[in-house]
């Protein structure tokens, strides 16, 4: 046998080799990116727990948390009564919006596309506004009445673009138009409300449209949790699938996706996941459209790795936000909405002249 008929058999066990060994190394760096990003959200917790009003120290704050015993009340009072509950929130909310705008970004094939794309965050504002003009309360539990029609006018944004998308096939660029036309009837509907109030009534619309973390307490933390874990565990069984659905709707389909029940399902987990965030700390805007962006910069496309790192750059900007709102106003707590909305464009400004479109 010759040299020239032995060099196939030689040199595919080698590219084999060659090939498996670059995808140990990706799957590497992926994680290790993924360990970094939570040692990184670890100590931007402690640094969020640790700002504030009230000077702590580290030390404070470490056995405040871990042995509450040995600290004086009032220390305990500030960190598991105040502090834990809004960093906690903040935490949830930015892994919530970040997770929603991968989905949002993944069933649309639009790098522009976040939570708000399709009005929900509009309507929650809207059921908020309502509630604060109207005086409307829950008998048992009034201080769910905010969140509770918030939530709800979130389910009815839903309702109304999937009517107006299930008539055309709810096509990716059918969803899109559904969504700008709800966005601006809730956005018209918000500003009658506010034409309508008091000047009293007024300020306490804008300032929950303003988003705060303010109202963060035991009470609702566990609410915005048990959403966020539940959505989670019903978009494991379709991690491929959704990986697939980035490669476009044929060739999803020609690997056994059915797209169509995909995108319907995932439209109505980020219409939850959005609901869960807005109902109790207001309208929060950017980190469903920039967490996503700097998830897939680093680490790729591929949904297993996607999504958790998603949810980690969401909270990471959102704590950071936090810290940042603390800041800027010693003595005070600058709206978290406010602040996301001014760091968040000029952000997204670097992120486009960084990368364009090679991350997409």
């Amino acid at each position: 046998m010759s040299v020239c008929e032995n060099t196939p058999i030689t040199t595919e066990p080698k590219a084999a080799h060659a090939v498996v060994s670059g995808f140990t190394l990706l799957i590497k760096h992926r994680l290790q990116v993924l360990v970094v990003t939570v040692v990184l959200l670890l100590c931007t917790i402690i640094a969020d727990i640790l700002i504030g009003p009230a000077f702590l120290s580290i030390s404070e704050v470490m056995s405040g948390i871990f042995t509450p015993g040995k600290v004086s009340s009032s220390t305990a009072i500030i960190i598991w009564d105040i502090r834990l509950p809004m960093t906690l929130m903040a935490m949830l909310v930015g892994m919530s919006l970040g997770v929603a705008g991968v989905h949002m970004q993944t069933i649309l094939g639009n790098p522009l596309a976040s939570p708000y794309t399709l009005g929900f965050s509009a309507a929650a504002g809207f059921g908020a506004a309502l509630v604060i003009l109207t005086g409307i309360s829950l008998p048992l539990v009034p201080f769910l009445s905010i969140p509770l029609a918030a939530f709800v006018m979130c389910g009815v944004a839903a309702w109304l673009v999937y009517i107006f998308s299930r008539v055309r096939g709810m096509t990716a660029e059918v969803m899109v138009l559904a969504g700008i036309a709800t966005l601006f009837l809730f956005q018209s509907l918000q500003s009658l409300i506010q034409y309508l109030a008091s000047p009293e009534v007024l300020q306490s619309i804008v300032f929950w449209l303003f988003g705060s973390l303010l109202k963060a307490s035991w009470s609702n933390v566990p609410i915005i949790a048990t959403i966020f874990i539940l959505c989670t565990l019903a978009v494991l069984p379709n991690i491929w699938q959704l990986t697939g659905l980035r490669l476009g709707d044929d060739r999803a389909e020609a690997v056994g996706v059915n797209v169509r029940k995909l995108r319907l399902k995932m439209f109505f987990i980020v219409a939850l996941l959005t609901a869960g965030a807005v109902a109790f700390v207001g309208t929060i805007g950017f980190v469903g459209l920039v967490a996503p962006h700097i998830a897939r910069m680093l680490v790729g496309e591929d949904q297993r790795v996607l999504l958790p790192m998603a949810a980690l750059s969401g909270a990471l900007i959102l704590l950071g936000a936090s810290i940042l709102s603390k800041l800027v106003s010693p003595g005070g707590v600058v709206p978290i909405g406010i602040v996301t909305a001014v760091i968040g464009v000029p952000f997204l400004f670097g992120l486009i002249l960084r990368s364009g479109r090679s991350h997409w």
